[in-house]
């Protein structure tokens, strides 16, 4: 009788490289259009002063310190009259959704 010999020894096993492709998502691009000047803590409103145009319905991100919101721009004052858009270097007033705090920056998405 034939003794048989443990996998090991019968044939040599390659090892074969795999490799990882990975997929990056599309993500929106972002741009720096504004610093916050004030933030009034009771009433929940911030006071941005604008390095680029902003309109209604833009989704913006603000970002300082250890926070970071991103929301869309319900409404927005300028001179306590409600404002559709707003010019790079006008200071506008808009509800934001956490507190902030002067000198964080305000990108818009998209």
């Amino acid at each position: 009788m034939k003794k048989k010999t443990p996998a090991k020894k019968r044939g040599v096993i390659k090892k074969v490289a795999v490799k990882t492709i990975s997929v990056k998502k599309k993500t929106p691009k972002e741009r720096l259009i504004g610093r916050i000047t004030h933030f009034y803590d009771n009433i929940g409103v911030a006071v941005i002063k604008l390095t680029a145009p902003l309109k209604k319905g833009d989704t913006i991100r603000v970002e300082g310190g250890d926070v970071s919101v991103k929301q869309k721009v319900s409404s927005m004052q300028n001179d306590h009259k409600p404002v559709a858009a707003a010019k790079a270097k006008n200071e506008i007033g808009m509800k934001i959704s956490k507190k902030v705090r002067d000198g964080y920056r305000v990108y818009k998405i998209g």
